[in-house]
Order: structure tokens, then sequence, then C-alpha cells
């Protein structure tokens, strides 16, 4: 049974201790708060105090800034003082410290906060070490004792609070030997340096494990909340995904990160990172706020449906065993293959050659992105010959139709009609088991037929059709659920069918992720919000092994549905169909221009799919940042660019301006490289 929340299928907050920080508090019942961080040179107290006016004013609580040396951490005092004389000494400042104790005790002085990173804070990570034995990892324990402590028993004296800041990338020789650079050793390093904090009494301490892959860092918070629960501890969690970029690509891996911790009740403080303006992290975690506080606030009814179950291991990925359906020639689902893209089609049907026009368009826009199923409303007789109009339209890519049928659809309108094979057919329709008569009439219809059959149902519905699935003994059909119970949220209602399927006769059917408004937290107008919604609810499935096809039906515009499905695809590492990229966010330590950077390297190639390229504004973290990377375009000095394969620098101080094509030599000279479709056209 899981332990690192209330329940896995309703959203109760998980209750930490309140921790202050100047007089805002963080934890407990009290708000999630917004933070950022500046990129300004922390030394320029001119400019970075600007910037943070800026960012209180635009709704940040919580502000922070870099302190990478001792001169910047004493530019803190002024900094504090005139951030305070501008009419914000309500908003608390935290100096984020990495390497040097010196810098942290002189910062502690200034700011109400101090964070610190455990892989970089008086560790070491040469990996001189292969193999720790139990005395030389005591040895460690005592050095980092030792050189902690000064910093706690100040921060003590001041009424600071401390942030352990985990970060994926940076842990060090100790750990990474010991626990690998996993969940586990991100978990066990915030851990030491609690235990050090507590030995002094000294109680105000927030964590953070942040990682740049979404499902890397949601299972180290979860592991993280229940390691603290066995030894008695409650610190309140500041959320974030590292490195997330720019644009929706950035907004989608941190709606899946954070929002997915959120849904579980966890989180008290969060900070969106962005390869952007950081004033624009803003709105975003405000709204990932709200949509937290929202369902925290809902009431689910406890109406003796809740599972009680739950065999997914919440801190380690594997993909639910689903067998394959082979949906036409080109496209199948289930686990032995990615998840295939479906958008909704909210024209009306008789405008065919529009809506055919709609998606030839969309086709021709992604070159690896293409609408692989349509769904349509079937209402009518005529709705069916428009839809053979469109599919004779459709020639190729032939897409899968499925058909949404109502429920005052009669089955005899199918009769005779030509379903033409190679496009491929589901049917959609919702079944209750009031009417158990009704699903088994459709499942032997689709059986003869032989076409697929998504049962669109609530988990308890899925019990009382045990009997009917085990005599009929279908191969040809998926579950979904449109409309989530009162008693759980969208989540947990998918949660909840792949456990009630375990027990079934059909314990491999697929799973169809659907994205309507009936699925969604608080429907509001506008795109963005959209792309938070959807980004929780299919990101927080998919990380957790769920989903073997996703639609996107909330949004009408068919081009957009389809990069959105595509990018949380990509966002929960589930499908690559373009370039991944890892840029930081940007801070005072950052050696150039990241945000312009970022846009170039995009633009020469983001078409390279399956390569993953580091965009990193200085080695603070070390290359471990990059762990999952191909490619890395680091700062090694101002204006001076370094780049790696993998972890390995390979090449040094290459003035920025012809650092990217060099960049593009590089993918070359390693077989990466492919030219863009648009270029191949034009040769």
């Amino acid at each position: 049974m899981t332990t690192y929340c209330k329940s896995r299928f309703r959203t109760k907050r998980n209750k930490t201790r309140v921790v202050p920080v100047g007089i805002v508090e963080v934890g407990g019942d009290n708000p999630i708060r917004i933070q950022s961080m500046t990129n300004t040179p922390t030394q320029d107290v001119e400019a970075t105090v600007r910037q943070s006016i800026a960012l209180a004013e635009a709704g940040c609580e919580i502000v922070r800034v870099t302190a990478q040396n001792v001169d910047a951490a004493k530019a803190l005092k002024d900094i504090r003082k005139q951030f305070s004389a501008a009419g914000f000494s309500d908003i608390p400042l935290v100096a984020d410290i990495h390497f040097l104790p010196k810098a942290a005790m002189e910062a502690v002085e200034h700011v109400e906060k101090v964070r610190v990173n455990p892989g970089n804070y008086a560790d070491k990570k040469k990996f001189a070490i292969l193999e720790y034995t139990d005395s030389q990892y005591e040895e460690e324990l005592e050095r980092l004792h030792n050189a902690f402590t000064p910093l706690v028993l100040r921060a003590k004296e001041l009424g600071r609070t401390l942030r352990i800041g985990t970060n994926h990338g940076s842990l060090s020789d100790r750990i990474m030997n010991r626990f690998g650079d996993s969940p586990l050793g991100m978990v066990e390093s915030a851990l030491e340096f609690i235990r050090i904090a507590e030995s002094h009494n000294f109680y105000n301490i927030i964590l953070s494990l942040k990682a740049s892959n979404t499902k890397v860092m949601i299972q180290a918070y979860r592991l993280c909340v229940e390691k603290m629960a066995k030894e008695n501890m409650a610190y309140p969690l500041h959320l974030g995904v590292t490195e997330a970029g720019d644009g929706e690509d950035g907004r989608i891996k941190s709606a899946i990160g954070i929002g997915s911790l959120l849904a579980d009740g966890l989180g008290d403080t969060i900070r969106v990172s962005l390869t952007e303006d950081p004033v624009y992290e803003i709105p975003v975690a405000q709204n990932l706020a709200k949509l937290a506080h929202k369902l925290w606030e809902t009431n689910f009814l406890d109406d003796g449906l809740l599972i009680k179950n739950d065999n997914v291991n919440p801190y380690e990925y594997r993909r639910r065993e689903s067998i394959t359906l082979k949906l036409n020639d080109s496209i199948a689902t289930g686990s032995s293959t990615h998840p295939p893209v479906f958008v909704k089609v909210h024209h009306s049907l008789s405008d065919y050659q529009a809506i055919a026009k709609e998606i030839i368009q969309a086709n021709n826009t992604f070159a690896e992105s293409k609408i692989e199923g349509l769904i349509v409303d079937v209402n009518s007789s005529e709705d069916l010959k428009c839809i053979q109009s469109l599919q004779n339209i459709l020639i190729s890519p032939a897409p899968v139709f499925a058909l949404n049928i109502s429920s005052l659809v009669d089955i005899s309108m199918f009769k005779g009609f030509n379903w033409f094979r190679k496009n491929g057919w589901i049917i959609c329709k919702q079944f209750d088991s009031a009417n158990a008569k009704d699903l088994e009439t459709w499942l032997r219809f689709t059986k003869e037929s032989e076409i697929f059959l998504a049962i669109d149902c609530h988990p308890e519905d899925i019990k009382v059709f045990g009997s009917l699935l085990e005599q009929i003994q279908p191969t040809n059909v998926l579950f979904t659920s449109t409309t989530p119970l009162p008693s759980m949220h969208a989540v947990g209602t998918y949660r909840a069918i792949a456990e009630v399927l375990k027990d079934l006769s059909i314990p491999k059917a697929p799973l169809w992720i659907r994205n309507t408004s009936t699925n969604t937290i608080d429907p509001q107008e506008g795109f963005d919000s959209k792309i938070l919604e959807t980004s929780i609810f299919s990101g927080s499935l998919l990380c957790d092994g769920l989903g073997d096809l996703i639609s996107i039906e909330s949004v009408q515009h068919l081009q957009r549905a389809t990069a959105l499905a595509y990018n949380i695809l990509q966002g929960a590492r589930l499908r690559h169909t373009k370039t991944e990229f890892v840029a930081c966010p940007s801070c005072g330590r950052t050696l150039f221009d990241l945000e312009k950077t970022t846009q170039a390297i995009r633009k020469e190639t983001g078409h390279l799919k399956g390569v993953t390229i580091a965009i990193m504004g200085c080695i603070v973290n070390g290359p471990g940042e990059m762990a999952d990377a191909d490619f890395g375009y680091v700062g090694g000095a101002p204006e001076k660019i370094n780049l790696y394969v993998g972890k390995q620098c390979v090449e040094f101080n290459i003035p920025q301006e012809h650092a990217v094509e060099k960049l593009i030599e590089l993918i070359k000279k390693h077989n990466k490289w492919t030219e863009p479709i648009h270029a191949a056209l034009t040769t």
C-alpha cells in the first residue's frame, strides 16, 4: 500500500510542518507559495533589485538570487536593503549556494533563506573511489557534518531558513557509488543534511529534489515523503523541474512534474523553471497552484467505491503490460508500441472538405507528428455518409476513425456500413452496469464486424461486466473514462480502471487517455490553461506507466491539439518526435544570453528526432545535469562555450559566435544529424 500520499484516487493534501521564510509561511495549511529566480549578475545590484521588483509585482512571493562566490554573497546586503526600501520588505530573498560554504556563511547574514545543494556543498564529485567502505562512508559524513554545522548554527541563531536542494545531475561521489544516479540517491543526499540539521535541533528546513527527467523528479519526491514519514519528518516540499526549457515544452514538462505531485497532495511551494524572462514563470506557477487548490478543496464523496489496492510501484517506472491492437496497417496501440495520437473534429461533419483540408495542413506542418486517429461524433446516418466522404479524401496517411456514439444511436444504423479496412475503426460508447445487455450487443457487433470497441465506463461498472467479458472473451476492446466518479479525480479513475482490470479475464486490455472537457479540473477558456490541464492529467498517468493511446479533445484547433499531444508524450518520455532540449532557466551565473541562444539552437537543430541537447549557462552542477543528453552546449567562460558529448567535454572555449556551427559539426561527426525536411525538398 502506498504511503507517500493519503490516496492515489482522490486528492488529500499532505500536511507538513509550517516553516517561516521571513514573514512568509510555507507548509501546513498555507497556500502554495510562488517562487522564481533572478537571472541578472548578482553584483549588479541595481539590475538585480529591478528584476526582483518586477517579479514581486507579477506575484512572486519568494525571490531567489544566486550567490556563486563570497563577493556575490556580500552584494545581497545591498540588494536586500534596496529591495526593502522599494516597498518589498515582506518579500523574502533566498541565496542560491552551490560550492562555497564561505559564500553561504556570508549570505545567511543578509537574506531570509539559504539554499544549499548537497551534491556540491563541501562534497566531492571526482569519482576517485569506485566503492566506499562503511568506514570511509562514515568519514565522509563526519567531514560533511563539520562543514555544514556552522551554517546550521548561524541560521538557527538568526532565525533563517535553509532549503536542502538536491539536483539529479549533481550527486556526490559518495551518493553515486552507494545509491547510483537514482531517485533513492537524491533522497539519501537530502536526508544526510537534514539529519545534521536536526542534530542541532534546527527544523526550519524546506526540501527540493529536482530533475529534468519528469519521471525521476516525480519518483524522487514521492520516495522522499515516504522516507521522511518513517523518520517522523514532515518538511515542506519545494517542487520544480530543472532545465524544463522554454515555450510550450517548458510549460508541459513543468506541469507534468509539478502538477502530478500536486494532484497527489504533495507540494508547498513551486518554481516553474523556464528559459525565458523569469517574470513569465509567475502566471504558469499561479495557474498550477490554482488548479491544485481546487483539487485539494474538492469534497470527494465517500461512496464506498474507492479502490483500496494499488499495485503500481510509484517509485520505479514500469509501463503497464497490455496487448497490442493493430488499429490499421500502420498504427497500433499497446505496451509494445508507442501511444498513438488522436484528435477530435469539432466542425460539422457536413463540412468534411474543410475538415480534410485542416487535417492535411496539420500533417504537412509536423514531419514526425501526424494525426493518427480522428474522433468524430456520430448522431445520424447522414454523419456516417459524411465520414465516408471524408475517408475517401484522406487516402494517405489514413487515420483511424473513432466514432463517438451517443446513447440515442441505434446499432441498426451501422448495418451495411462500409468499414473501409485501410482506415481502421473504433466505436466509442459509454456503458454502465444498469444496462449490461447494451454492452453485450455492441461487443458481439464489433467482434463480427472486425472493428474495435472503446468501452467508456466507471471502474465499478467494469466489475459488473466481468462475467459478460469472460463469456465473450473480446480481443478488440480498449477501456477509457470521460467522466470521473464523484469519489475520485480523473487520474484516480484511470488508476482504478487499471486495478479493476487485473481481476478480470482481460487484464491486459489497453487504456485510452481521453482529454475531454469533462476530465478537466477547472474548465476555462484559453489555450494556455488547457496546456497545463492536459499535461497534468495525461502526464500523471503516463509517468505511472498507464496509457496506450492519448487523445486531445478539449482543444478545437486540430494542429494545436496534435502538437500538444505529441509534446505531452515527449515531456513524459514516452515518444520522441523532435529534438529534446534540456535548457536551464538562466541565473546570475549564466555566461551567455541563454534565452536567445536556446532559440537559435532550437531553430537549427529542432528537427533531430531522438536527439537530446543540453543548453547550460554554466557547469555549476557538473556534467551530471546533462545525464540524459547526447550533446551539451555549456558556458565555460564569459562568451566562451564548451561542447560535450554525453558527460565528456570534447571542445573548450569556443567563441560564442561560432559555437552553434561547431555544435552542428559535432552532431554530424557522431552521425546524429539529418537534414530538415524543408531543406531536403528545396535541394
